[in-house]
């Protein structure tokens, strides 16, 4: 099933920066949690692709898709591609946003509750 979603417009400067907002933001959530001592998660950064390692040994990848302008989660629970929606990043299928469905994903692997927050 698709969502029925209307994606932004987007330079591709646009989309380089709210892709970079988010990861970024995903990066400085996990150097929070890891100086705090919530959670050991180990993050690698390679351009556009971010790979978050959880204590379990599982993982979490985000990668940016900018021919298609998504932003990609492959985590255990499956694989979800985001477009930028009126100012948040949804699922192509079911319109979830992304931060949202990253929490749910992180918090499963890691065993305990964790929250991402979009950047802004």
């Amino acid at each position: 099933m698709s969502a029925d979603l209307h994606p932004s417009p987007l330079t591709d400067s646009d989309y380089d920066a709210k892709t970079r907002a988010a990861l970024a933001s995903v990066e400085a959530s996990v150097d929070a949690w890891l100086q705090d001592d919530v959670v050991d998660i180990d993050t690698q950064r390679t351009g556009g692709l971010l790979e978050m390692s959880f204590p379990d040994g599982s993982k979490i990848v985000l990668n940016t898709q900018p021919p298609l302008q998504e932003l990609w989660l492959a985590a255990r629970s499956g694989g979800f591609h985001y477009k930028y929606v009126e100012g948040a990043w949804r699922d192509t299928r079911d319109g979830r946003e992304l931060f949202e469905a990253l929490s749910a994903c992180a918090s499963q692997q890691a065993g305990q509750s964790l929250r991402f927050t979009p950047p802004g």
